[in-house]
């Protein structure tokens, strides 16, 4: 099975967390693992399962705006371009069975509406992709840290993900 997880990361924590689920589907997948600046342009055609992770800005995916208030809060220089929005948008429709899953790094507010991973998961449904309900990993403030637990939820989910894929598609073991 191939696994791509691509993430958006500000501040460092949604990148601890795909780090995290690719530890957990690299036991059933051969993973690649890259930030949405080095993502592909087009998603493999031999790819079982793609991993999309970037954190909540304003109750859903980042924005040019949103990127920019973030890294210049911190005195940060960094490209902000392009984040998990602009790269699902930019994907062509896909006309196979894979799966798709999405998480999303947010302040630990449950009561919050919204979040990156659910957005992310309905531009991937419009692509094509067979969805699986997004994931939400906690931060203790806008810049993080992450909360404690969190890495190893993330590890958990990711064999989950990767266990799910498995036996949903036989063709994969064969």
């Amino acid at each position: 099975m191939r696994a791509l997880i691509v993430y958006e990361s500000m501040f460092g924590n949604t990148r601890q967390i795909a780090e995290a689920v690719a530890t957990g589907t690299s036991a059933w997948a051969d993973v690649t693992i890259c930030g949405v600046d080095d993502a592909p342009g087009d998603v493999a055609l031999d790819l079982d399962m793609l991993v999309v992770g970037g954190p909540t800005h304003v109750f859903s995916m980042s924005r040019g705006a949103t990127r920019w208030e973030a890294v210049h809060r911190q005195g940060l220089v960094t490209d902000v371009a392009v984040g998990i929005r602009e790269w699902l948008q930019a994907l062509a429709e896909i006309d196979r069975s894979t799966f798709f899953a999405a998480f999303d790094t947010r302040v630990d507010l449950h009561l919050l509406p919204g979040a990156a991973s659910h957005g992310a998961t309905r531009v991937a449904r419009a692509r094509g992709f067979i969805t699986t309900p997004p994931e939400s990993f906690y931060v203790a403030d806008y810049e993080g840290p992450l909360l404690n637990g969190e890495i190893d939820r993330a590890r958990r989910w990711g064999e989950r993900l990767s266990d799910r894929v498995l036996k949903t598609d036989t063709t994969i073991l064969e």
